[in-house]
């Protein structure tokens, strides 16, 4: 199976590369990625040349100039936000002791320009028994995952759906996280490239003042219910729903672009993992 354009090494040393070259100004010779990287302090540049282009081959993110290796800028970055495409998704899983983590379904909303313009759901069939207080939380059971899809069967159209997009998801970390675990079993090796905004972190710097900022408490904040709760489209729905409110918070503080929010939603003191994870 030919490797999706929107998927990367997973390797860690190729995210050790990025990150020295991301601390070295965006570049950094063969010699310096050696040394630093493959801890080797005598090879020739001819040696390290050819390990440094076996480590990055397709990855879109580096570009090799002369003897040095360097990050290519990432204009989506500095595009407005009214401009980019942002797919917000959410996930449903299964989990337990001595059981793997699970993707059950995948919802999400493709948001361009202040409206929602596409949607995306499919249940998954995990090869696994969905415990019960999944199936009462979730109201999916084994049945309806018998006949599903699994996620090898979708991943390409999945990846499709979420192309170049910028990954939006409350705790993002978490939902990519898993994304990342059912890509990586169909692609070893292998990962979304795809940038990523989290509107858990987003909501807390922009309405500071709610006791929590999980949906339920953002959707009443913002006046809309939220239909098929922890459904991973009816989460997803909801969540673009209050990307769009973020948004235009952002548009009134100013920020417009990627990169400004970003640095808009990064906070002095950082906040537990744990109100993370109670917020999502």
């Amino acid at each position: 199976m030919q490797r999706p354009r929107n998927l990367i090494s997973d390797s860690p040393l190729v995210q050790e590369t990025f990150d020295l070259l991301s601390e070295s100004g965006g570049r950094a010779t063969f010699t310096q990625i050696a040394d630093s990287i493959f801890h080797l302090t005598n090879a020739t540049e001819e040696l390290t040349a050819a390990l440094i282009a076996d480590l990055i081959q397709n990855d879109p993110r580096f570009s090799i100039e002369g003897n040095h290796l360097a990050i290519k800028p990432d204009e989506i970055e500095n595009q407005p936000l009214n401009e980019i495409d942002f797919v917000v998704v959410d996930v449903e899983a299964v989990s337990g002791r001595s059981i793997p983590t699970r993707v059950i379904e995948i919802g999400a909303c493709r948001v361009r320009n202040g409206e929602i313009t596409d949607e995306f759901e499919v249940l998954l069939n995990p090869d696994l028994p969905v415990p019960r207080f999944i199936s009462a939380l979730t109201g999916i059971n084994d049945e309806m995952l018998s006949t599903a899809p699994r996620f090898a069967d979708i991943a390409e159209q999945w990846l499709e759906f979420a192309g170049d997009s910028i990954i939006v998801a409350h705790n993002s970390s978490f939902d990519l996280t898993l994304l990342n675990q059912e890509v990586a079993r169909v692609f070893p090796g292998c990962r979304m490239r795809n940038a990523d905004l989290c509107t858990v972190k987003l909501a807390r710097r922009i309405v500071p003042y709610l006791d929590n900022h999980h949906l339920d408490a953002l959707a009443e904040h913002f006046g809309f219910e939220i239909t098929q709760r922890h459904r991973a489209a009816g989460d997803a729905l909801a969540t673009a729903h209050i990307l769009l409110r973020l948004l235009d918070e952002l548009e009134i503080h100013g920020v417009r672009t990627l990169a400004g929010a970003r640095k808009f939603h990064l906070r002095k003191h950082g906040q537990a993992a744990l109100q993370l994870a109670l917020d999502s």
